[in-house]
């Protein structure tokens, strides 16, 4: 079995006293399909850590530069999924960024991309693991000093 690690981050901006939450929308590979919300992530490459990977797909997928990391937060989430037929074992750490941008630049890897408050970009978003690792971002923001 191949595996493949990944990092990302939740991404969050406050406006007049509310958060809204980042979410990318992926072309989805098979004809007529929707697609899907979620976060941006992407590959480490050789000798990168987590957090700078994240910085680096980040800048590639949305063109945010100014983002601050949110200390204390890590959530990793597994799942499988079949590349060119063969079954692939992926592990994605995701980070929680703060931006003051609200303009951004997606990458030809994405259909869009919106800005969504908390209820909003849970509603808006497919798989399991991501629901949850919005949740934890969203309550770790709630508990924190950043909202507390």
């Amino acid at each position: 079995m191949f595996s493949e690690k990944s990092a990302g981050a939740v991404i969050f901006r406050e406006e007049q006293g509310e958060i809204f939450y980042l979410l990318l929308h992926y072309a989805g590979s098979k004809p007529g399909s929707r697609g899907y919300w979620d976060f941006a992530k992407g590959h480490l490459e050789e000798g990168e850590t987590e957090e700078a990977a994240a910085r680096r797909e980040i800048e590639e997928e949305t063109g945010l530069k100014d983002l601050s990391f949110v200390s204390g937060f890590r959530q990793s989430i597994d799942y499988f999924f079949k590349f060119k037929g063969r079954t692939v074992f992926k592990t994605v750490a995701f980070f929680l960024a703060e931006t003051r941008k609200k303009e951004i630049t997606i990458s030809d890897e994405h259909i869009g991309y919106q800005w969504l408050p908390f209820e909003e970009a849970f509603k808006e978003m497919k798989f399991a693991n991501a629901k949850n690792t919005l949740k934890q971002a969203n309550n770790y923001l709630i508990k924190g000093s950043i909202l507390g």
